[in-house]
């Protein structure tokens, strides 16, 4: 059954191996929905381990030859598969909503950083040739010293449901310049974008079982590959306790591991700061994709002078926010992925209320079906609060204010995380300060969360191992060779 942008109501019951479509092994599907209308998409195969036994040794197979292949010649096919999602744009980002939910405009979004990325990456496989054989000091005058760079091997890839194509191509670009083989399995959860990367990878030309694409669940897929001794690395984004998981399995063979985990981030507004512009950022941080994100900015640090005109002008912009079909224009949030996360994130607002959190009931009309939640404010919240502490995944924000900057930047830095912050204060050098500061790996000044491919991405404490993009993002599949010999005379 050949892959389809079109597909609806259709049993996938078949993994991508070797460049071509092939029987799962596993007798159990799962549905997935639209979670704008609740309706059938497709029922997927949940995977086995024998489908991720064979489709390893189809990469392993594939391994030396795209390893030895000329940088260059790798990067070619990334622009391939970038001109593959090109053609396909409009309708990428109509499965994008129908999967994801997203609205349409943000899904468009996606597409455009997925594209930029393979382009970066076709660009940084060329420079990685340019750069293998580069001279090191050798310690001592009669001998010399050059450094290479080796692809790691065969990479297991798993990526998450909140942004299907992005998370993929932050993993897949870099890996396939470095010369590695893969072995993508993208979220149960919204996995018919990301099919479609099978019908590019073969029209692109690319060599059988360079790309292989496992569709399934944790049981079925996730967990048979990250144990798998033919696995040389794996590269997780996704939950705490599945990358704990992950990095347990990882461990057996002594496998290196990138984890993009968990976040609980901070945005910091100063008493000098634009309130509109503050208003548009902590709304921008906490409603984009509906709050599904390792960065949503979910705790908001204002300095006590302005903090009542902040809440005030927050819960305003709630008031007028657009909820409904992601399809549509003018929407301006969508639904939550799946019934699942709907209950996870009414559960905070359950313990909300338990814990006696003060908030503004939203005046929003919710549409009559679909998994939506309407974004709140929480004021003064207690950081004993385990909406405080927890990634909730939702659009509900937390406040408090703060007497100072000192004050701020310790409560930003009271947590198990450190993924991103966003900061806005009035004065450029006053915000560059506090956010040297700031224990996160990304910190945004007076600015949207911006993540170009040139970029970098990961976090510090729990929130993960490594980063992505960038040179750092191609590093994370490549092993350094040192190569010393007699000075030639």
């Amino acid at each position: 059954m050949p892959a389809s942008i079109n597909a609806c109501k259709d049993i996938l019951n078949e993994q991508f191996i070797d460049n071509a479509w092939v029987p799962s092994r596993s007798q159990t599907c799962r549905p997935v929905l639209n979670p704008y209308n609740e309706s059938l998409l497709a029922e997927v195969t949940c995977g086995d381990s024998a489908d991720v036994d064979i489709a390893v040794a189809a990469a392993r197979r594939a391994l030396p030859g795209w390893r030895a292949m000329p940088e260059v010649s790798r990067g070619e096919y990334l622009v391939a598969i970038a001109a593959g999602l090109e053609t396909r744009r409009q309708a990428l980002a109509e499965l994008s909503c129908r999967n994801n939910g997203k609205p349409l405009v943000e899904a468009h979004q996606d597409l455009d950083d997925a594209i930029a990325c393979y382009r970066y990456y076709a660009k940084a496989a060329v420079a990685l040739g340019q750069r293998q054989g580069t001279v090191a000091d050798a310690g001592q005058a009669d001998l010399e010293a050059r450094h290479y760079w080796d692809a790691i091997g065969v990479v297991g890839l798993i990526t998450p449901w909140n942004f299907p194509l992005v998370s993929s191509a932050w993993k897949l670009a870099p890996a396939l310049a470095a010369g590695c083989a893969v072995v993508f399995q993208p979220s149960e959860v919204t996995p018919l974008p990301e099919r479609i990367l099978a019908e590019i990878v073969i029209e692109a030309g690319l060599p059988p079982g360079v790309f292989n694409l496992l569709l399934g669940d944790g049981e079925g897929i996730g967990a048979p590959l990250s144990r798998h001794p033919g696995i040389d690395k794996l590269s997780f984004t996704g939950s705490n306790a599945v990358g704990e998981a992950v990095m347990h399995a990882a461990a057996q063979g002594v496998r290196p591991v990138s984890l993009e985990l968990g976040g609980k981030s901070p945005i910091l507004v100063t008493e000098d700061a634009d309130l509109g512009l503050a208003r548009d950022l902590v709304m921008a941080g906490i409603c984009y994709n509906a709050g599904q994100m390792c960065s949503a900015t979910s705790r908001l640090l204002v300095h006590e002078s302005v903090a009542d005109d902040l809440y005030a002008a927050i819960d305003a912009a709630i008031s007028e926010l657009h909820l409904g079909d992601p399809m549509t224009k003018g929407t301006d949030m969508g639904p939550l992925v799946s019934a699942t996360q709907r209950e996870r994130v009414q559960g905070y607002m359950v313990l909300a209320n338990e814990e006696g959190l003060s908030s503004k009931t939203p005046t929003i009309a919710l549409p009559g079906c679909g998994f939506f939640v309407a974004p709140r404010l929480y004021r003064e919240v207690p950081t004993t609060s385990r909406l405080w502490q927890e990634e909730i995944f939702g659009p509900l924000l937390c406040a408090r204010r703060v007497a100072d900057d000192a004050e701020a930047i310790g409560l930003a830095n009271g947590s198990d995380f450190g993924l991103a912050a966003t900061v806005v204060t009035g004065d450029a050098d006053r915000a560059e300060a506090i956010a040297r500061r700031l224990e996160a790996g990304n910190v945004w000044c007076n600015s949207d969360q911006v993540a170009p491919p040139q970029g970098s991405w990961g976090g510090m404490k729990r929130s993960g191992i490594g980063r992505e993009l960038g040179d750092l993002g191609l590093g994370a599949y490549l092993e350094l060779k040192r190569i010393t010999r007699p000075l030639k005379t």
